[in-house]
């Protein structure tokens, strides 16, 4: 029989333990990566005299886009394309639609309740890119890689789902660099870490991870625009509730979550099929 870990690198033997020290090394990898990029364009680019739109592009969907090129090209040299964004090895219940729901209502009441014409059809278009680009890489980083890590360091789900969640809400506490306040970057932190959650219930209840890409690249668009410019009218107040929404469906379900994904036998570092019964 050949010894586990013979004939592969030591680069993927690496990263075929998992566990959560290497998904924390994979975030803080990517946060250097999505900090980095604009560095190189701000010189380029004054914040005072650059437009909306193209600050938009040059520093959201240019430095995520790149992000989430180099999350490609690391699960290719992993060989784990197929397995990050193929059929998911543990399937939900049927509550944790819950927590789609409360997401995608309100990012579509948010997207009905936009000045479109005070945002202008440059600015739309650019946060719809970014949206896309945002819920690729954040969700192919912590629902896909971090839940992949943990799942072959042998952790249950309940514990998957608080790394990812937790790691995800650690990615947006930069926004202190960029001068947000610490009182708004906390109440961040905290609608991060649930909406982490309710990914993780969408990525368990569809079974794919192309599901909370969609989903999450709904939400980031919804917010910054209804934000930014909120039509007149009664819904527009409601549709700012999301967020509280979020929070609590976020809280409450994760008091529900269980599973475990069983690894296959020594050698193949493969997430293997949930454990009956748990």
């Amino acid at each position: 029989m050949t010894p586990a870990g013979q004939g592969r690198s030591p680069w993927r033997r690496f990263w075929e333990e998992g566990g959560w020290w290497r998904s924390l090394l994979l975030v803080v990898g990517y946060f250097a990566v999505y900090q980095g990029v604009p560095l190189l364009f701000a010189p380029l680019f004054p914040s005072d005299e650059i437009e909306p739109a193209a600050m938009v592009w040059v520093f959201t969907v240019i430095p995520v886009a790149f992000g989430g090129l180099v999350l490609v090209v690391l699960a290719w040299s992993l060989g784990r394309l197929r397995e990050l964004f193929g059929p998911q090895p543990i399937r939900g219940r049927g509550w944790m639609w819950i927590a789609v729901v409360a997401v995608l209502l309100f990012n579509v009441l948010r997207f009905a309740t936009v000045d479109y014409a005070a945002a202008g059809a440059g600015l739309v278009v650019a946060w719809l890119v970014a949206g896309l680009f945002i819920g690729f890489a954040e969700e192919t980083l912590t629902r896909g890689f971090v839940v992949n890590l943990m799942r072959r360091g042998g952790y249950r789900e309940i514990t998957v789902a608080l790394v990812s969640a937790a790691l995800f809400a650690a990615l947006h506490s930069s926004n202190l660099l960029s001068g947000q306040p610490p009182l708004a970057t906390a109440f961040q932190l905290v609608y991060t870490f649930a909406f982490g959650i309710c990914m993780y219930l969408a990525l368990r209840v569809t079974g794919n991870l192309i599901w909370p890409i969609l989903l999450h690249a709904t939400t980031d668009p919804s917010i910054f625009l209804q934000t930014a410019y909120p039509a007149d009218g009664p819904l527009t107040a409601f549709a700012a509730q999301g967020n509280i929404v979020v929070i609590l469906a976020g809280l409450v379900l994760l008091i529900f979550i269980r599973g475990k994904v069983a690894q296959q036998q020594a050698g193949s570092g493969l997430p293997g099929t949930a454990v009956p019964g748990v």
